[in-house]
C-alpha cells in the first residue's frame, strides 16, 4: 500500500477524534476553547512519546510512522508537528532558531487568521 493511504486513513481517524473532543466540549462565546487546547496538548505529548518510539529520523518502518505522526496526529492536531519540530531544533543546539520559529509561526498565524477574517468579511460585503 502506498504511503499516502496510510497518511489518508491516520488523517480521518485523527480527524474524527478532533471533531468528537470538539462535540463535547463546544466552544462557547466568550469561553476558553477547552477541546482546542486538550486536542494540542495531548497531541503534543503523544507526538513526543511516538516520535521517540517509532524513530523520527529512522528505525522504524516508514508506514507506521506515516500512520501515526503525519496521519493520526496530523489529523487530530498540526499544533503537535509544530511542537516536535521545535524541540527537534532546541535538541540540536539551535534555540535560538527555534525561538525565531515560535514568534514567527504564531505571531504570523494570528496576523493570517485576522487578515483571512478581514478578507472572508470584505467579500462576503461585511463592513
Amino acid at each position: 500500500m502506498p504511503g499516502w493511504m496510510f497518511v489518508a486513513l491516520g488523517s480521518a481517524i485523527g480527524g474524527v477524534a478532533r471533531y468528537a473532543m470538539a462535540s463535547a466540549f463546544p466552544l462557547l462565546p466568550g469561553r476558553w476553547p477547552i477541546a482546542t487546547m486538550t486536542v494540542n496538548l495531548v497531541g503534543s505529548l503523544l507526538i513526543g512519546i511516538l516520535s521517540v518510539a517509532l524513530g523520527v529520523r529512522g528505525g522504524g518502518p516508514d508506514t507506521v510512522r506515516l500512520f501515526w505522526l503525519t496521519g493520526v496526529l496530523g489529523g487530530f492536531t498540526t499544533f503537535s508537528a509544530f511542537a516536535l519540530e521545535t524541540t527537534l531544533l532546541v535538541g540540536t543546539g539551535a534555540s535560538l532558531r527555534a525561538f525565531g520559529y515560535v514568534l514567527v509561526t504564531v505571531l504570523g498565524c494570528l496576523a493570517a487568521a485576522l487578515a483571512g477574517r478581514a478578507i472572508g468579511a470584505l467579500l462576503a460585503g461585511e463592513t
